[in-house]
């Protein structure tokens, strides 16, 4: 058996970024992502890799844009405002097929708002904050333990289909301690990129851009993205299926959430209540297919996030016709507990 080491969440996925083969990090401190730069600052160097601290967060994307570009698994993290500053940056680099990791660690907003957790950034993250029609991996780890096998996941996928990959975790998740073991549960993947601009070779010059102007050109290019993401959708759905098979209701919840539903569960078990969990831990691609065959049988649904509603839309879409919802959101920085949450869960029942 592998061993265990207690770690943080953000050093935990700053190791695991470490030992995906990410040589290059951007960064720019906000909290509360700042032990993430911390240790790669300290520990990046020692494998190789550069360690930049930025001015700014658009510069940071925009220097995972270049390192993309030229093959290297490059990174930047922060938070809700500097996540917001990366939008364009961000469709840029879907617009070019460029791969590479973002991580938020969600903080409340709007605004400035707080350092409290949050999951007030699903919508930015899941479905696109910046220009045009595109799309990100989102993976929303909901352990220590997850925070490494997840990045280390994220860079692969990233690879794989030639687009970014977000992990979007709430601050708990990043800030708690538990124990976790720092060693990759496989090989990790690292594939030959013969599309990365790495200079002349004799042949063709490479190109990689997201300006179309010609008749035509640019409507191609999206329908080839979606494409991707469709094939993305069909081949790379995660999530976690707990005590549903015969559930009468079924809770949807992600990162922390999850967790402090998994304990309203076991209390309401003991009142004999039969209580599921479906927690996605890919946002995009959502388990669509897994909602809907799990709310044809249990008609009622409880969602449950940290924010007002968020994760709720894409339950709404997928769930079947008859499938009664219910809703409990604790936003800006508000965390629900367990009996609050059973408390939700009998109403939901009535």
């Amino acid at each position: 058996m592998t061993d265990k080491k207690l770690t943080k969440g953000n050093i935990a996925l700053a190791e695991g970024a470490i030992q995906a083969g990410c040589r290059y990090y951007f960064g720019y401190p906000i909290t509360p992502q700042n032990d993430i730069p911390e240790y790669l600052a300290r520990e990046l160097p020692k494998h190789g890799g550069t360690f930049i601290p930025a001015e700014s967060e658009i510069a940071s994307i925009n220097m995972v844009l270049g390192a993309g570009a030229s093959g290297a698994r490059a990174m930047t993290s922060s938070s809700g405002p500097g996540i917001s500053l990366m939008q364009e940056g961000l469709s840029y680099l879907a617009g070019s097929d460029i791969p590479g990791l973002v991580v938020n660690i969600m903080r409340c907003g709007p605004g400035l708002g707080g350092i409290s957790p949050t999951q007030g950034d699903y919508m930015q993250a899941v479905h696109g904050g910046g220009h045009g029609d595109y799309r990100n991996i989102v993976l929303a780890p909901a352990s220590v333990q997850e925070m490494f096998d997840l990045t280390i996941k994220g860079f692969e996928l990233a690879d794989r289909y030639r687009m970014m990959s977000i992990i979007l975790a709430d601050a708990m998740v990043g800030q708690f301690q538990e124990p976790c073991r720092l060693t990759p549960d496989h090989p990790v993947v690292m594939p030959d990129k013969p599309w990365a601009l790495k200079g002349r070779d004799g042949k063709k010059p490479k190109l990689l851009k997201s300006l179309y102007l010609g008749p035509g050109e640019q409507e191609q290019h999206n329908l080839e993205l979606k494409k991707k993401y469709d094939e993305v959708r069909a081949n790379e759905v995660l999530c976690e299926e707990f005590r549903l098979d015969d559930a009468d209701l079924m809770i949807v919840a992600f990162g922390t959430p999850s967790r402090i539903s998994k304990t309203a569960i076991r209390m309401a078990k003991e009142e004999g209540l039969k209580i599921g969990l479906l927690r996605p831990i890919t946002l995009f691609p959502f388990p669509e297919q897994q909602v809907y065959r799990h709310s044809e049988r249990i008609k009622k649904i409880l969602v449950v996030e940290m924010n007002t509603g968020q994760m709720l839309y894409d339950v709404k879409i997928n769930a079947h016709k008859d499938a009664k919802l219910s809703f409990y959101g604790r936003p800006g920085g508000g965390i629900p507990f367990p009996d609050e949450v059973l408390a939700e869960i009998k109403k939901a029942l009535e």
